[in-house]
């Protein structure tokens, strides 16, 4: 097991030993200790079984699990992970087969084989926990072990973008000895393939990994050990960092530290690595609560609330006003909402409640989560509760409450208005519309849209080329548009903050943004 004491001890003598020398190496022969890198972040795991997350946990699985396929760094479309090769067999992207690479095993000793692969996609649909990624495989209708290393998928309809799908996370494959056919896998133990073990792990405390000695795959693992520690407050992640007792952030980086490391980084030997992200935020509208299921009022909000104010003054421009539910860099972005409500008009917000019928403030409530995407969003949400307010057109109450229990209560349906994040599953427009409508979404607030579901999203999927769909991300965000119960607010970056004796931050982030913490690695040196 990987002992953190240890480790600091470790950074503060090879600091010690650089200062005297002037110029230190660090060889690539050296101890074990040294090659451990210590990583903060501010998502945690909210569970150790892939049937039942759709969300941050996929962080820690893309590093100790396998999927079949996967996004190395640079890539625009899945290459083989546990696969040797993977290929649609048929002309109507309705057959999707894989061979397995040869020699692949559990870290329990077990034969990780086309039964394994069956049973780990089997489990997430005979399961079907609510939290879980069982609505990502809408398309799927059977899943056939052909023999030992071949696998065939059999669709219901064509999806072009199924490889895509298998690339998540939440596909990762588990073995049957240790996962249940029908029921999550308990306890805080993995079995899994990927570059790493789970060596200990305490939740929402650190998950203490080791390079697997028996991984298979296409990753060069630049360390011997990762030890993953989850914070509360960007502040004191960023303090650490600075005090040497971690090596790396890189989730939760509130918008006054990205700027603050970018002026302090020369001085304080710390890196600060910039990269284009898909991160989005938006807002939510319950069409069960009595104001927000009316779409006077969902527009007259969209028409008030200014993204630019908020990228400004809550993030300090660490991000970008966002008028599409696709985001900038991907086939399919618009401008939509800009383009419908134009800048932030209170004369125009107040004629449209007035055509509704409605003259006084409308009384809503809007939640939010107080510890899953960063610091910054009380301050984000205070922002949007001064804007409407300050309309006279509003009158609002903003409720935090932790994911835990934040989870639950959107599900449940109570909250009028909520804020989430959306990190993609998989880089593709496809990923930003279809969560998002149909009866059992991915928000548990049924959105009836039978255009987008049963037209533009089955002609899309029909289109191998991902470039040749934007008319119909389009057309589904103008008509997502018309009913505005989802307001999209910005798109982040991605920011990587590293002491400067790391190396391969730069290519540690996946297309979504899920860091690859084999990319990481001590310089030999510095």
């Amino acid at each position: 097991m990987f002992n953190r004491n240890r480790r600091l001890r470790v950074v503060a003598a090879v600091a010690s030993t650089s200062l005297l020398a002037g110029c230190g190496l660090v060889s690539s022969d050296s101890k074990e200790e040294e090659q451990e890198i210590v990583v903060g972040t501010m998502s945690a795991p909210t569970t150790l079984d892939p049937a039942a997350a759709w969300d941050g946990s996929w962080e820690l699985y893309r590093n100790i699990f396998q999927t079949l396929v996967a996004f190395p760094p640079g890539a625009t479309e899945p290459e083989p992970d546990a696969a040797e090769s993977c290929r649609f067999v048929d002309t109507r992207n309705k057959a999707y087969e894989c061979t397995l690479r040869e020699g692949l095993t559990f870290s329990d000793g077990s034969e990780l084989n086309a039964d394994a692969v069956k049973h780990s996609v089997d489990r997430i649909v005979a399961i079907n926990d609510k939290r879980g990624p069982a609505g990502l495989l809408g398309s799927l209708d059977r899943v056939e072990a052909k023999d030992e290393r071949t696998v065939t998928f059999y669709l219901n309809k064509p999806d072009a973008t199924f490889p895509f799908v298998l690339s998540a996370p939440a596909f990762s494959i588990v073995s049957p000895k240790g996962y249940p056919a029908d029921k999550l896998r308990e306890g805080d133990e993995v079995i899994g393939s990927g570059p790493y073990t789970l060596e200990d792990y305490k939740p929402e405390g650190h998950a203490d990994l080791a390079k697997n000695a028996t991984y298979k795959g296409p990753a060069k693992v630049g360390n011997n050990a990762v030890s993953i520690q989850y914070f509360k407050d960007s502040g004191t992640m960023v303090e650490a960092l600075k005090k040497e007792e971690i090596d790396v952030t890189f989730r939760g980086l509130a918008a006054e530290d990205v700027v603050a490391l970018n002026g302090e980084n020369r001085k304080a030997g710390i890196q600060l690595v910039e990269a284009a992200g898909t991160e989005i935020r938006y807002l939510v509208f319950n069409p069960k609560d009595p104001w927000a299921k009316n779409p006077a009022v969902r527009k007259a909000v969209a028409q008030t609330v200014d993204r630019g104010a908020i990228a400004h003054k809550v993030y300090r421009d660490t991000v970008e006003p966002l008028y599409s539910m696709v985001p900038r860099g991907l086939t399919g972005h618009a401008t939509s909402y800009f383009d419908r409500f134009g800048k932030p008009d209170e004369d125009k917000a107040a004629q449209i409640l007035s055509e509704a019928g409605i003259n006084e403030p409308v009384p809503l409530t809007l939640w939010y989560t107080t510890d899953r995407y960063g610091s910054a969003t009380e301050k984000e949400f205070q922002e949007l509760k001064r804007q409407l307010d300050g309309s006279g057109l509003f009158d609002v109450t903003i409720k935090g409450r932790p994911w835990k229990t934040f989870e639950p209560g959107y599900r449940k349906g109570e909250y009028p208005v909520f804020g989430r994040g959306w990190f993609p599953d998989f880089p593709d427009a496809d990923n930003f519309i279809a969560p998002f409508v149909g009866e059992n979404n991915a928000l548990s607030t049924p959105y009836v849209a039978k255009e987008i579901t049963d037209d533009l999203l089955p002609q899309s999927r029909r289109e191998s080329d991902r470039g040749a769909v934007a008319a119909q991300f389009e057309k589904a965000q103008s008509i997502m548009l018309e009913d505005t119960r989802l307001l999209p607010l910005w798109q982040g970056k991605q920011y990587i903050a590293a002491s400067e004796e790391i190396a391969g931050a730069e290519r540690a982030l996946d297309p979504s943004a899920i860091m690859m913490m084999w990319e990481l690695s001590r310089k030999q040196s510095w």
